[in-house]
């Protein structure tokens, strides 16, 4: 099967980690793409705060050597602000600058970013159209099927940043206004890929290798972006890659895998943000990293109270000590 690819950039698979808030910070969409993952996306980055120069923005652009190929997802509704945060994410070393007009969080849809640019098409036209103006890397968007039930405009978005010079679009197929809520609608998804030519990714209750067989025969789509549920869960990748290329259904993480991963995400963490940071953000991590253990909830409660990487440690070595004789964890439901 040939490669699937974004622009010039050549992936080595159908399965993308989704860009989400608080989950795919540079710790782990280095463990990601190790897992499997042919593409990783960064936290939605503020074109405002890189215009702005607020340090903690800024950092949010670091990448690591080994999570290419990467790609920086930015926000915004300003066509030159968000040219100008292109240059800075192919500067920063991207492959791909990705444009979030797909999240429906009201912070975010409040000052016209995110979704909301699906109600404004001919804003969201000119924003791919400066940006690829301005930068040599592709540019690619992710979006919504639509803003409700009453505008599932997806394919009339898709077709204007493709005439603007996007080189792909990832479509998640449920509404701003239905949040995560219901079943993601595919045939919604289906209707963008037959309106374009760019390769269509799809996203949306993609949990396993049979659902991302069932969203890539049903769609047509060139791949899928597996979201929260990679959340915790790495293995997805190596899962859905098995599963496409074989049939094969692989048998769920042990429950040494998750503990060590557990470990290698948090150490992840501190080196990129401290360990003050590293501890508190790990602690939702975690609560992910143990679903379905034995005495998950006693663990989750005591990690909960960690206040250093030691304590942190400490507390999964002694439950691996502790539940050495309960065996394998089942797999998750």
């Amino acid at each position: 099967m040939e490669r699937p690819k974004i622009g010039g950039v050549s992936l080595d698979g159908q399965c993308a980690l989704a860009p989400m808030a608080g989950v795919s910070d540079l710790a782990y969409r280095v463990i990601a793409r190790r897992m499997g993952a042919a593409l990783v996306t960064t936290e939605m980055v503020s074109s405002r705060g890189l215009h702005h120069r607020n340090e903690k923005t800024w950092e949010m652009m670091k990448l690591d050597p080994t999570e290419h190929p990467v790609a920086l997802q930015l926000f915004g509704n300003d066509p030159d602000v968000m040219a100008e945060a292109a240059r800075a994410a192919e500067e920063a070393g991207a492959d791909i600058v990705d444009v979030n007009m797909g999240c429906p969080m009201l912070k975010v849809v409040k000052n016209g970013d995110g979704s909301a640019l699906m109600k404004d098409v001919s804003r969201a036209e000119a924003i791919i159209r400066a940006m690829t103006r301005a930068v040599s890397i592709p540019v690619t968007v992710k979006m919504r099927i639509g803003w409700s039930r009453a505008s599932l405009n997806a394919p009339e978005l898709a077709r204007a940043v493709e005439e603007a010079g996007a080189a792909a679009v990832t479509v998640h197929g449920r509404t701003r206004e239905e949040l995560y809520s219901g079943r993601a609608d595919w045939s919604e998804i289906r209707r963008v890929v037959d309106a374009v030519s760019i390769p269509v990714w799809g996203n949306g209750d993609v949990t396993d290798g049979p659902s991302a067989k069932a969203l890539l025969e049903e769609t047509g789509c060139a791949g899928v972006a597996v979201g929260r549920a990679a959340w915790g869960n790495p293995w997805i990748f190596r899962e859905i890659n098995t599963y496409l290329a074989t049939g094969e259904v692989l048998p769920p993480p042990t429950r040494e895998e998750r503990l060590s991963m557990a470990e290698e995400h948090l150490r992840g963490l501190v080196a990129e943000k401290g360990e003050y940071i590293a501890v508190r953000e790990m602690r939702a991590h975690a609560s992910h990293y143990f679903h379905g253990l034995p005495r998950a909830t006693a663990l989750r409660r005591e990690i909960m109270r960690a206040a250093s990487e030691e304590e942190f440690l400490r507390l999964l070595e002694t439950y691996k000590e502790e539940t050495a004789s309960l065996g394998d964890m089942a797999r998750r439901s």
